[in-house]
């Protein structure tokens, strides 16, 4: 088989040697006419891909074993670069859909052991739901974790503000189905299989942005409600859709359990909050009671601080009731999550109203044995 020579890089073209082709059959004359001669070298990389290398024909000479014919036809280079993305892409084709799929399952499990290691009640009620939905509650968990990391965190009120808006930008980007971060990426598919608002996620951050910016102290009564509302009703309304519950009901169910368990946590983490110079003790409360100063560990001292607390658990009080009645207009298969943790935050309610509050060092939780008696009978009733 003969050579075919194309010469003139002017051209853009170049040299493809035949197999019965040897560098000593090059003829003397190829250089004279002041062009330079190229070749292709074909060689496999490190992920066994087919990769092309253009040389002169002084490299050719020096190396002829790593020259793989392939064709003999006139080719300019940037065609030649494109047959090889194509021949890669094929090549590869039946490789790269295992290898994503092996990634987002490693960052599933990835995020299925924050969540378990953190030692939430919402592990327990996450249990009831099938596998896609419990996958998506986990990512949601970790969403929440993220940014509440960040309020809670020990940066500047300006770091943290350009941290929480950098995830306003990875909800963006989720939601044009460019996720980046580990957790947005487990999101990715939940947002359209149940609808998720990127409004809600969203509030989320809102709230956390309330925290960031300065230390809440002693909030009115409307600041407290929208505090609830941006971190815990936000995260209902996502939830419930997670359940399979898109109704007004579920909506309510939203509503009245996230200002529940919100409120719970208020009146379980005084003496943590107070240590972070925030109290959330809303002031029209604490007023009424005669307590018009709003340093936290200050408040904690006085004697009317019980009362205080009690008022706030009626409060909370008043959504369980109204949650539970909420949860009985919705499927009880879909509802046995928010009925579980309904359970647990009440009787976690009732323990801090039989503790009191003169003992603020002294925690309160529930064991788990109480967990587990608490997730079978309102996890089998749905109620």
């Amino acid at each position: 088989m003969s050579q075919e020579t194309i010469l003139a890089p002017e051209r853009r073209t170049s040299t493809i040697v035949g197999p019965t082709t040897s560098p000593a059959q090059q003829p003397e004359s190829s250089h004279k006419d002041g062009t330079r001669r190229l070749a292709c070298r074909w060689r496999k990389d490190a992920n066994g891909a087919l990769v092309s290398v253009w040389t002169n024909q002084d490299e050719q000479r020096s190396d002829p074993c790593s020259l793989a014919p392939v064709v003999e036809k006139r080719i300019d280079p940037p065609m030649v670069d494109r047959l090889i993305h194509r021949l890669n892409d094929c090549l590869s084709a039946r490789l790269r859909p295992a290898t994503a799929m092996e990634t987002r399952r490693s960052e599933r499990h990835a995020i299925g052991l924050r969540v378990r290691a953190a030692g939430s009640s919402f592990f327990w009620a996450m249990q009831l739901l099938p596998i896609h939905r419990r996958e998506a509650m986990y990512a949601l968990y970790a969403f929440c974790r993220e940014v509440d990391d960040i309020a809670d965190g020990d940066a500047s009120p300006s770091l943290k503000q350009r941290l929480l808006s950098n995830w306003r930008n990875e909800v963006a980007l989720l939601y044009a189905g460019r996720p980046q971060h580990v957790v947005t990426r487990a999101l990715g598919e939940a947002i359209h299989l149940y609808g998720l608002r990127s409004a809600d996620f969203l509030a989320v951050i809102d709230g956390m942005e309330m925290d960031a910016r300065a230390d809440i102290r002693a909030p009115s009564l409307a600041a407290l409600d929208l505090y609830c509302e941006r971190v815990a009703v936000a995260v209902g309304r996502l939830s419930v859709r997670i359940f399979g519950e898109e109704t007004l009901a579920g909506e309510r169910v939203a509503a009245e359990l996230g200002r529940a368990l919100q409120l719970t946590n208020i009146l379980r983490d005084l003496v943590e909050d107070a240590g972070r110079h925030r109290l959330y003790l809303p002031r029209e409360l604490l007023n009424a009671h005669g307590i018009f100063a709003t340093t936290p560990r200050w408040v904690l001292a006085q004697r009317a601080l019980p009362d205080v607390c009690r008022d706030v658990a009626k409060l909370a009080e008043g959504h369980y009731a109204a949650a539970a009645e909420a949860i009985a207009a919705c499927p009880r298969h879909r509802m046995r999550p928010a009925a579980v943790m309904l359970g647990i935050y009440r009787a976690l309610l009732r323990e801090l109203l039989a503790r009191g509050w003169r003992q603020l060092g002294e925690p309160v939780r529930l064991p788990a044995w109480r967990k587990l008696a608490l997730l079978f009978r309102h996890g089998i009733t749905g109620r």
